[in-house]
């Protein structure tokens, strides 16, 4: 569609395409911020769990809380809660809740204005399907004092026209709903990566104090028997 055929199928949908063109500008606004910022987060969760991974493992637990220290990112924020209450409590089940407390705050900051775009999406359609409909009833009242040689040619005319808010909320409904298909897996997809990193922090923290806990329990040395001697 060239522009000029784009500028004449905009002006003669009527009002109500002014609208839908605001909406579908604040919605694909904002599934493009939210598409940058969920990219970040993610890229910079997936490096510092790849620097902090090695550490837990190894139990250098002190290490990691100097490096959570430095940081801002969601994992680091999941993490550097944990860990805070891993060197009060030292129950797996204390450091789990805290994890737990992390993520419902997280995840809300993950999601934020990500609805708006599908509400957006909606509104559309339904500016598009409300147009549509305004123009055949004006379309009907010109029709029915007009001449009626040129009720068909008028009527046809005005029903084409009315068709262009249909079809223009179509277009800005649908690349906003794929956006927001797409912002709802991502946000998915960093949701299980933050679950993953808790559980293997808490199965790392387990092994550890497992290990040290056999390493500190005394080894049972079995009793040596002495022979008795037969007298005489």
């Amino acid at each position: 569609m060239q522009l000029s055929s784009m500028i004449l199928f905009f002006q003669k949908g009527g009002s109500f395409m002014y609208p839908i063109l605001l909406f579908f500008i604040i919605g694909m606004s904002i599934a493009v911020e939210r598409w940058f910022q969920l990219a970040r987060i993610r890229s910079v969760n997936r490096k510092m769990w790849n620097k902090l991974y090695p550490m837990l493992a190894k139990g250098q637990f002190t290490a990691v809380r100097q490096a959570l220290g430095k940081d801002q990112s969601t994992i680091s924020q999941m993490l550097g809660m944990g860990l805070a209450r891993h060197s009060a409590a030292r129950r797996r089940e204390d450091v789990e809740i805290a994890m737990e407390e992390a993520m419902m705050e997280i995840i809300p900051r993950l999601e934020k204005r990500t609805p708006y775009v599908a509400l957006l999406s909606n509104i559309a359609t339904l500016l598009g399907l409300l147009g549509t409909i305004m123009g055949l009833i004006e379309a009907f009242t010109a029709v029915a004092a007009a001449n009626p040689a040129e009720k068909a040619d008028l009527l046809s005319a005005s029903i084409s026209v009315a068709m262009n808010t249909t079809a223009f909320g179509l277009m800005a409904a649908i690349p906003m709903l794929l956006m927001h298909a797409k912002l709802t897996s991502t946000t998915g997809q960093i949701v299980d990566s933050l679950e993953m990193a808790s559980v293997k922090a808490l199965n790392s923290i387990s092994t550890h104090h497992l290990q040290k806990a056999e390493e500190e329990s005394p080894s049972e040395q079995p009793e040596a028997k002495t022979a008795e001697v037969p007298q005489g």
